[in-house]
């Protein structure tokens, strides 16, 4: 395993650190310059030493709860990060910066405590799943219906609706995914995932239950949205909330933004995970041509890589 203090995110985590720790040595060293002879200069400094690399050492368990180790991506979002997804959580939201800070400081410490505690993964990086957490319960939804398009082990359904809970809703969750093992996205070879689950139901109902009495109550679809049995299915009601993450190909984004405009609430959410992201230059590429069509979505904007959708009342 690498070594978790050689990683970016560990060395800037624990510079602060470090540097006043230095600062303190420098300090010592320079009093014991002026009062002490040599000998006893030496013996203080290689103390100093010592205790620096015990606090280093201090360190290592630490960042096994924000490594990427087991999970792929690392948690240690830079500040700047933090500031950013705070700054284009208030600006879609409409809100006040303060509730965006609550909301991301919530969603943050929830992402550790699931991962921690779950089996398997969120997808996604830090930001990215923050501000979906963030972002929905400030929304303000229309109805507590939400519908979630691929959800790998249910991790994130289980943070949604935590937060849902938090802001006072009462959150019912369905959820569609094939659920066959591993993580499918079509023209990508994927392997078995980097936490060594399979993906499959059981993971996400041991996930769900994380939640409570919803998510043991949330309705699990095995199957692929663009399959018509599968939407008449889930097609029962209208949702508040839509979560758009499973096949992020253009054909297949666009195929979930046409069913979302059939089952979205008035005034309901409608989430496209990974917007605007490098890697995924479909998701964007169907939103630019859903957009063109007589929707009734307007765009609110984005936060992190995801994009938000209103639907007209």
């Amino acid at each position: 395993m690498r070594a978790l203090l050689t990683s970016k995110a560990a060395r800037r985590t624990l510079r602060p650190i470090l540097e006043l720790i230095d600062q303190r040595i420098e300090r010592q060293v320079r009093r014991a310059v002026a009062d002490r002879p040599t000998v006893a200069l030496k013996s203080e400094n290689g103390a100093l030493q010592r205790e620096l690399q015990t606090l280093r050492n201090r360190q290592r368990p630490l960042e096994l709860f924000f490594d990427g180790t087991g999970r792929g991506a690392s948690r240690l979002p830079s500040a700047p990060h933090l500031n950013r997804t705070i700054k284009e959580l208030a600006e879609v939201a409409g809100g006040d910066k303060a509730d965006a800070e609550r909301n991301v400081a919530q969603a943050f410490r929830l992402l550790i405590a699931l991962e921690a505690l779950g089996v398997g993964r969120i997808a996604g990086g830090t930001m990215n799943i923050v501000g979906k957490l963030a972002a929905v319960p400030l929304l303000d939804p229309p109805n507590d219906e939400m519908l979630e398009i691929g959800t790998l082990y249910g991790m994130f359904g289980a943070g949604l609706i935590r937060m849902m809970e938090r802001a006072g809703r009462d959150p019912s969750l369905t959820i569609v995914d094939p659920l066959a093992g591993l993580q499918l996205q079509p023209g990508t070879t994927m392997g078995g995932d980097v936490t060594g689950t399979p993906v499959r139901e059981a993971a996400v109902r041991t996930n769900l239950a994380m939640s409570g009495a919803a998510g043991a109550a949330a309705r699990i679809q095995h199957g692929f949205s663009e399959d018509p049995e599968v939407r008449a299915l889930v097609s029962d009601r209208s949702y508040g909330v839509i979560i758009v993450d499973g096949d992020h190909s253009a054909a297949g984004v666009l195929a979930d933004l046409e069913w979302a405009e059939q089952i979205v609430a008035p005034g309901g959410i409608v989430v496209l995970d990974d917007f605007g992201h490098p890697k995924w230059p479909g998701i964007k590429e169907a939103f630019e041509k859903h957009m063109t069509t007589d929707t009734r979505l307007k765009f609110l904007g984005q936060v992190a890589h995801s994009g938000y959708l209103r639907a007209a009342e």
